[in-house]
């Protein structure tokens, strides 16, 4: 196997001219002739260097719109050609073809057109063919060929050329597999859109893609190698979000940052400041209030413990006087849509917060899809968009709920959605008392999110049962009577759960024993 490959001839076909010029500066200084196609021609003309258009090699014009430019022998087997295989070189000379050192491609601007809300006919029109065709010719044919996809790989290589003129056969290899995990991200991002659009729920097969953000310094755990990889379907979240202050962020810190951002999305605060703060992926305190200080204050009052080392999201401008308030506590991240100049300097003291802004409210992925990976394969559904209209919501008691309790319940129903299962939220004037999550029994997660709450009242000094008054939702029906009882002995007042239990009679009139409002949804909440 031949190292080190001088290059003498380069093609050049890049939708995104970022670092063009200098790129092309340096193969001119190495004296290396360039081949180029339309706009990639006319930027590196004006650029003031001497490039050949395709079709004077070809000898074909292009065509059906730039459709067919680069599909041809000349352009292919000067790639795919093996310099070490007499027939090769035999047939290369019989056909005048030439070889290709080096190819410089990147795609098609698919995946922005499709984030962009391109339509149908033009996310089509941006699948480009002849780009990843050139390009896996060239990284199967990396013994003799260097491939450059990547914008970020042009400072490395030309650094190597300008030092001995060529590459080295690792550098090649290293180079193409960038490039074949390039075109397969492409190609996922194509099947994933085009399936999306046709409304094909179970393709025959499933493609995951992603582009490396971000190399972690551990997982879940220290023993687990972990990276953030991002597949651009968000214009504004946590993939794009800007870090201010703080050390990188870890494995954990963004799954929790997605649990509170998923969470503020769906919470229909009706132009009201809110608060989610998030601790080992559940919520442990959400709320709305009059401003942002007020609904951070009630969502930390929800478990001031659970909060010590949480994440805090917020819908609106980070203010001082929230800053001041959070770093009274220590917190691994805050993230808001932006930041007042005030809150910035205040969070500077606590450099160990990590300080996110998104500019805007996050938005979940286009993307419909949910995947987990399990041994063996892919798990595949839609994601969990379910949301209720007040006038589809069952009344099943003889008393119907009061239109401030109505309010608590769509504001505990929506908390408890994103809540791991068995789950239980109280609510009273749309900010959580007490959360129980992720237990076996629903009836143990209505007593520890009672428990919890009784508890906080007596560190706040409230001499009110916590949970006098309050909502409760539940996010899948009660199998029997008793954890219904014991969130009505908490104090509950109204009841939001989906039905649908075999002892649904036996639940309602345990609710209406105790002259309390109960809804049913007919829609669950399963988070696991």
């Amino acid at each position: 196997m031949v190292d080190f490959v001088p290059i003498r001839r380069a093609l050049l076909s890049v939708s995104d001219k970022t670092g063009l010029k200098e790129l092309a500066d340096i193969l001119v200084a190495q004296d290396i002739e360039m081949i180029s196609t339309g706009g990639t021609a006319q930027a590196l003309r004006k650029a003031g260097h001497t490039v050949r258009d395709v079709s004077e090699i070809t000898g074909q014009p292009e065509m059906m719109d730039g459709r067919v430019k680069t599909l041809h022998p000349f352009i292919h087997g000067g790639l795919l050609a093996r310099r070490d295989t007499p027939d090769h070189l035999e047939a290369m000379k019989a056909h005048s073809i030439d070889p290709i050192d080096l190819l410089v491609v990147n795609l098609y601007p698919f995946e922005h057109t499709v984030n962009a809300g391109g339509t149908y006919e033009a996310c089509i029109e941006n699948i480009d063919i002849g780009g990843p065709a050139m390009l896996r010719s060239a990284a199967k044919n990396h013994a003799f060929v260097t491939v450059l996809t990547d914008i970020q790989d042009y400072e490395a290589f030309q650094t190597q050329l300008k030092q001995t003129g060529g590459t080295t056969y690792a550098y090649r290899q290293k180079m193409a597999e960038i490039c074949f995990a390039r075109t397969a991200a492409y190609d996922a991002a194509v099947s994933v859109w085009m399936a999306e659009s046709i409304g094909t729920k179970t393709p025959r097969r499933i493609t995951v893609s992603g582009e490396l953000k971000q190399t972690l310094r551990y997982g879940e755990n220290p023993h687990q190698q972990a990276a953030f990889y991002t597949d651009r379907s968000a214009p504004i979240g946590l993939a794009t979000a800007t870090q201010h202050q703080g050390k990188a962020l870890s494995y954990n810190n963004i799954n929790d940052t997605n649990t509170a951002l998923t969470l503020m999305e769906d919470l229909n605060s009706e132009g009201a400041a809110a608060c989610v703060i998030v601790k080992h992926a559940n919520p442990c305190g959400v709320a709305c209030g009059e401003n942002l200080r007020d609904a951070y204050q009630k969502a930390f009052d929800c478990d001031r413990t659970s909060a010590f080392g949480g994440i805090i999201a917020v819908n609106v401008e980070l203010d001082a006087a929230t800053a001041m308030a959070i770093t009274e506590i220590f917190t691994e991240v805050v993230i808001a849509p932006s930041v007042t100049q005030d809150a910035l300097d205040i969070l500077s003291q606590k450099q160990n917060v990590r300080l996110l802004t998104t500019g805007g409210l996050a938005h979940l992925s286009n993307s419909s899809v949910a995947l987990r990976q399990v041994t063996g394969g892919w798990l595949r559904q839609d994601k969990d968009t379910g949301a209720l209209l007040q006038n589809s919501l069952k009344v099943v008691t003889q008393r119907k709920p009061t239109d401030a309790e109505m309010c608590d319940l769509l504001f505990a129903w929506t908390v408890a959605k994103h809540v791991s299962s068995n789950a239980i939220v109280y609510a009273k004037d749309r900010a959580t008392v007490g959360i129980g999550a992720g237990q076996m029994s629903r009836v143990d997660s209505a007593m520890i999110a009672a428990k919890k709450a009784e508890r906080m009242a007596q560190t706040l000094g409230i001499s009110e049962r916590a949970i006098q008054g309050a909502a409760v939702a539940s996010d899948a029906f009660f199998p029997f009577a008793d954890g219904l009882l014991q969130a009505i002995e908490a104090g509950a007042t109204c009841v939001i759960q989906p039905g649908g239990s075999l002892r649904d009679a036996e639940v309602i009139a345990a609710a209406d024993d105790a002259n309390v409002a109960m809804i049913f949804t007919g829609m669950r909440h399963f988070r696991h």
